[in-house]
């Protein structure tokens, strides 16, 4: 009506304030021109009565109808509001909804994490754990989905999906899947389904290390056959009395005190314990850092005369050839980790000792004044361990520790009686290389003290002759050597050669468990083969072969046979003792192994992802 009386007005006045007829303008508006003619105001317009309308076509007038109702402003609001009712009342629905799903989704996810716990905190029942974890929280049976075992790793440059790997032993984590339902109240409608699946996956892993390592322990301290092997090992002469050795094999060395003290000394302050384990470092620098971390006098005092005993000696090791620092290989040097690792002084030290010689000959004269013996010949040569092993390792199930390969060769002059004055005893011994691998961590929850471990100990396979071996034939690890008949008495025309044989296999591995007492107190326990012998000589001396030989002719000689037989048995405790105490020096025993376990550490399960 306004766009009407509007136009009507300017229509009918002219610019110079006259007035025009309607004429040129559509009947209809031409009337209605008409009837607001002279009609001061909008209001009266609306009052004036309305002429009939001309007559329309039923189509025209529809579409006035609709030209009037488009242009007509009253009721918008109306309309407004009846559209924005429609779309609140649908976003309302939504958010019921869609609440419901997130919180029934947190709700899921909540369980999943507390079964991935639970599941890591005891891996070897890790499904019924779940299980029963998922049935506590009222959710059905068939609403855990998988269970799964495997190996985290705590790796950043690994995206989160690639640090588990499933199925991988020895486990340390846990990966828990559960799918639920939950009911949609008004999104059915356009989905067509009355509920949505939802998917939750959580990792649990846990940390349970050990400390452990193998070795052999002294019986007895003999300063003069330390001071012998020990002083070629390191390239000197040691002068160190069985006092001081005694003081060696009982100070405790922390481990990570130790080798922070070593990089202090070598200038590698700031780097990873790795860093420092592949380095090549100085004997002088190794010794100083045993006595700087030191926790006794007598052992402080020990290494020291040992470091004036090395001085202008060069030779350098790296470290990591005999240790494995494990899941703390990545820290910086000075971090003091959970587990606690305490060695014996003496146990570094001669290790230390053996990695400086490397394969090189160990050849020395000794008298240790044992009965029915003259004089002894060593020759000794140790190999290396087997690669990407060590002798000291903090791990999860599955690390293992390794002896070296240990060939001695003794030559030994036995007091001899009657006519014959003395018997040459030429005795080889190769020790192979022993195995501990740590079987299992077991943690108590809450109470530590129930906590335990367990070793697989399989010690080194004993190969023993009487007989003849060569220079060559000592350093050639490929081979065992068959060697031949020795001359064990030379009486001019008349000579006495000897062969034997003995062994001490291993047909399986020897399962040892150590007690929270019995870490905390490092315990040694030891393993021995399965056809050990408490005497190896006498083992020989039943294999042992003689032949008698009268010039040029193999003729008998009444009585000499037994002779020589009976001298050899009267110093069987003796050769035994040397024999022993040897490779116990060198860190391996005859037939036997022995372990312990210098700490463990036992974390709560906790989420990864």
């Amino acid at each position: 009506m306004r766009r009407y009386f509007d136009r009507c007005r300017r229509f009918f006045t002219s610019p110079h304030g006259g007035e025009r007829p309607a004429l040129g303008l559509d009947p209809r508006v031409a009337s209605e021109c008409e009837r607001v003619r002279g009609l001061p105001s909008l209001d009266e317009a609306f009052r004036a009565p309305h002429p009939d309308p001309l007559p329309a076509k039923s189509g025209a007038r529809g579409q006035g109808l609709l030209r009037r109702f488009a242009a007509n402003e009253r009721g918008n609001v109306a309309f407004i509001a009846a559209a924005c009712m429609v779309l609140v009342t649908g976003c309302a629905a939504l958010g019921v909804d869609v609440g419901a799903v997130f919180t029934d989704k947190r709700r899921a996810q909540s369980a999943a994490d507390l079964a991935a716990i639970v599941a890591a905190s005891d891996l070897s029942r890790a499904s019924r754990a779940a299980a029963a974890t998922v049935a506590k929280n009222n959710y059905p049976p068939d609403s855990l989905v998988a269970v799964e075992t495997g190996v985290y790793t705590a790796n950043t440059s690994l995206g989160p999906q690639q640090r588990f790997s499933v199925g991988t032993t020895p486990a340390n984590a846990v990966r828990v899947t559960m799918q639920t339902r939950t009911p949609l109240f008004f999104g059915k409608v356009l989905t067509g389904d009355p509920t949505v699946n939802l998917r939750v996956t959580s990792v649990a892993t846990t940390t349970q290390l050990a400390t452990f390592a193998i070795g052999s322990r002294l019986a007895a301290v003999n300063g003069g056959l330390l001071n012998a092997l020990l002083g070629q090992m390191l390239g000197t002469s040691l002068s160190l009395s069985a006092m001081d050795y005694q003081a060696l094999a009982d100070a405790k060395i922390n481990l990570f005190d130790f080798m922070s003290a070593l990089a202090t000394r070598a200038s590698l302050t700031g780097a990873s314990y790795d860093t420092l384990l592949q380095s090549n470092l100085k004997i002088t620098d190794i010794i100083g850092a045993l006595q700087t971390s030191s926790t006794t006098s007598a052992a402080s005092s020990a290494l020291s005369n040992i470091g004036s005993a090395l001085s202008g000696i060069s030779t350098k090791i790296a470290l990591g050839q005999l240790i494995d620092a494990g899941p703390y290989s990545n820290m910086t040097v000075g971090q003091q980790p959970k587990v606690g690792v305490d060695l014996a002084a003496l146990d570094l030290l001669s290790a230390t000792a053996q990695l400086a010689n490397g394969t090189h000959q160990i050849a020395a004269s000794l008298n240790l004044g044992l009965p029915g013996i003259a004089g002894i010949t060593l020759q000794i040569t140790v190999g290396e361990r087997p690669a990407g092993s060590n002798w000291i390792t903090i791990g999860q199930a599955g690390a293992s520790v390794h002896t070296a390969q240990t060939r001695i060769f003794a030559t030994i002059q036995l007091l001899g009686s009657g006519s014959v004055a003395a018997v040459n005893l030429p005795v080889y011994v190769e020790v192979a290389s022993g195995t501990a691998t740590l079987n299992s961590v077991s943690c108590g929850y809450p109470d530590i003290a129930s906590s335990k471990v367990e070793l697989g100990v399989s010690p080194g396979i004993v190969d023993a002759w009487i007989g003849n071996v060569t220079s060559a034939e000592m350093t050639n690890f490929s081979t065992r050597p068959n060697p031949p008949a020795a001359t064990l008495v030379d009486l001019g025309a008349v000579k006495v050669t000897g062969r034997a044989h003995a062994a001490m296999a291993n047909t399986a591995a020897t399962n040892v468990n150590f007690t929270y007492a019995d870490i905390q107190a490092q315990t040694r326990k030891t393993v021995t083969t399965t056809s050990f012998t408490s005497s190896l000589t006498a083992s020989l001396l039943g294999d042992l072969a003689l032949a008698i030989q009268l010039g040029p002719l193999a003729l008998p000689v009444p009585g000499l046979g037994p002779q020589v037989t009976s001298i050899i048995s009267g110093a069987t405790s003796s050769v035994d003792t040397l024999l022993n105490t040897v490779l116990q020096t060198l860190g391996v025993g005859l037939g036997q192994a022995d372990v312990w376990v210098a700490g463990i550490r036992c974390d709560g399960a906790v989420l990864v992802n």
